[in-house]
């Protein structure tokens, strides 16, 4: 019986680290490989190797806090870890079916705080500093991307040049004894900056998302001891390797194609933060939502674009003449119009930040875990596991 439960276990945690690679490569990588600048079985490369990085350094805290300091080790028996990994498969089949980014990470903890409650055992004061985090690391990602959209996007647009040249990237020289890789013919060293700068902010994600996700897997079976921490790590990230090199196909082909709707520099911007309050809370041991964090700096840029009406001069008392928030929208050369000059499809603010659609994300970040505590506590309540 042990080891059916056991072999159940190790399948169900496979499942949702299939699911978060399939996920977190297409955000991960979408950019790079919609823009052209790596395949798609090179991002799915470089989506395992830096996922495992993540949770073998920072991720190892974050499976430490989720399997056995939010309730004592000795709740996780194999059946309840089975259970509570159930849950995380609930919140993917929730996600995945009304299109809405939920969080593993807040859903796994609901289900093991359900799992506390019920057995009189949660520890309050961990609970307590990893809901804070919840609500402060979002508010902090919007606000970060909200400035930079206000204040900041238009100078970013005009320093950096994200815009591919035609031919190739790069170019191998044989005709010596060691081949020489260098530029394409129309490839401008500024150009080849910012391809190398796009690469190396999508593996930082990919860190982030190691490091965030790996204990959503297997922090149950590492918690209750039924593997230990370093065979978790390779089991989670082999899971998410193999989601990266299998259905992220359909996530990194829907977020390359939605990058007219969100620039390469905006997605850059979106990564860039979102990874960087991620990595930070996974160093504390926190489990936070990727999903929900580059979500709300979306919504924060997109809502930072769509309110602006004056440069940095301005706000700084400057008599610099206004740009409009045609300068956010594409990354192109074109002259920026004045306030008052620019087309007005570009000025809806539906088509930057939609309040709709961000109060219905809202509610299915606060629905899944909620679900997830709250049949997790019915569940151990009723049967003890």
């Amino acid at each position: 019986m042990v080891e059916v439960l056991l072999f159940i276990g190790i399948g169900v945690a496979v499942f949702v680290g299939f699911n978060i690679g399939g996920s977190s490569t297409g955000v991960a990588f979408g950019p790079a490989v919609g823009s052209g600048l790596v395949s798609k079985l090179f991002a799915a490369g470089l989506m395992t190797t830096f996922a495992l990085l993540g949770a073998w350094t920072a991720g190892r805290e974050v499976i430490e806090t989720m399997g056995g300091q939010i309730v004592p080790r000795g709740q996780f028996t194999l059946a309840a870890s089975v259970a509570v990994l159930f849950f995380v498969g609930m919140a993917l089949l929730i996600s995945n079916t009304f299109g809405v980014p939920a969080s593993t990470s807040m859903t796994a903890v609901g289900a093991i705080a359900g799992l506390g409650v019920a057995s009189g055992t949660l520890n309050e004061a961990v609970m307590l500093e990893i809901v804070s985090w919840w609500i402060v690391a979002p508010v902090l990602a919007f606000w970060i991307c909200a400035v930079v959209g206000r204040y900041l996007y238009p100078y970013l647009d005009a320093r950096l040049k994200l815009n591919r040249s035609p031919g190739p990237l790069i170019t191998l020289n044989r005709s010596g004894t060691v081949p020489q890789v260098r530029r394409g013919p129309n490839t401008s060293n500024r150009e080849l900056g910012s391809v190398c700068l796009v690469i190396i902010i999508a593996c930082y994600m990919a860190y982030s998302a190691g490091a965030s996700n790996a204990a959503n897997a297997v922090a149950p079976l590492v918690g209750n001891g039924s593997v230990s921490m370093n065979i978790g790590i390779v089991l989670a990230t082999g899971a998410i390797g193999l989601g990266a090199f299998t259905i992220a196909r359909r996530t990194l082909d829907t977020v390359g194609n939605d990058l007219t709707e969100l620039p390469i520099l905006a997605a850059l911007v979106v990564e860039t933060v979102s990874a960087s309050v991620i990595a930070v809370l996974s160093m504390l041991g926190i489990p936070a939502s990727l999903a929900v964090s580059a979500t709300m700096c979306i919504v924060g840029l997109g809502w930072g674009r769509a309110t602006r009406t004056v440069t940095i001069g301005d706000a700084i008392g400057g008599e610099k003449p206004e740009m409009s928030v045609d300068a956010l929208t594409a990354e192109t050369d074109k002259t920026v119009p004045n306030v008052g000059e620019e087309s007005p499809q570009e000025l809806t603010d539906q088509t930057l930040f939609d309040p709709g659609t961000t109060g219905r994300v809202i509610f299915f970040w606060l629905l899944t875990p909620s679900v997830s505590a709250v049949a997790s506590y019915v569940l151990f309540t009723l049967t003890p596991l």
